[in-house]
């Protein structure tokens, strides 16, 4: 990011980067434009979010979504996934660098617009260990992220606190099945990521 020093000694964002942090959170934000509330979403929609929160949902989605997601991803020039055309929720595909490889790896993820970037949530479907890709931004906090067919560079920084606690709660309105997953894996705090533009 491009800083400039106050004189309280503090860095401040220049004209320009703001402009494009501002730029990519307002398109980040129109992800959410064809993608519906758990509240809001038609009975197919919800009868997949619930089974997907349930254990053989889960079950059952950890081991094939992704296999699913990514033709469908490649065949509508990155718009869509089967999981957002068929629940209404707003996938991403998230691509990250390998912890032990080094090597580029691309996982279709939910994402959650925020005033600061991208959220993505470490669920795992609620399974006890963190996905591969919670390990692989910890080891490179840099990446990148397809949104409606663009892709844009960002550094990852993880939720703490306030903010953390802001993302799961507006998040659950969205897939109110991380509650489910959070109670499965109680041996471990869920992650919750911002992938902050570059």
């Amino acid at each position: 990011m491009t800083t400039i020093g106050d004189t309280r000694g503090r860095r401040m964002e220049t004209p320009s980067t703001a402009r494009r942090r501002s730029n990519a959170t307002e398109h980040e934000e129109g992800i959410l434009a064809g993608h519906v509330s758990y509240d809001n979403a038609n009975p197919l929609q919800r009868a997949i979010r619930s089974f997907a929160a349930s254990g053989p949902g889960s079950w059952l989605f950890v081991r094939t979504l992704h296999h699913i997601d990514r033709p469908v991803f490649r065949a509508t020039g990155g718009r869509h996934t089967a999981a957002n055309l068929l629940s209404g929720i707003p996938v991403v595909m998230l691509t990250t660098t390998g912890a032990k490889s080094g090597l580029p790896r691309t996982v279709p993820v939910l994402g959650l617009p925020t005033p600061n970037g991208l959220a993505v949530i470490a669920s795992n479907f609620g399974q006890e260990r963190h996905p591969s890709w919670y390990y692989n931004l910890l080891a490179n906090p840099d990446g990148e992220v397809t949104v409606d067919g663009e892709t844009r560079r960002f550094r990852a920084t993880e939720a703490q606190g306030e903010e953390r606690v802001q993302i799961w709660q507006d998040g659950l309105k969205v897939y109110p099945g991380w509650s489910q997953y959070e109670r499965r894996a109680s041996n471990r705090q869920i992650a919750v990521f911002v992938l902050k533009p570059l």
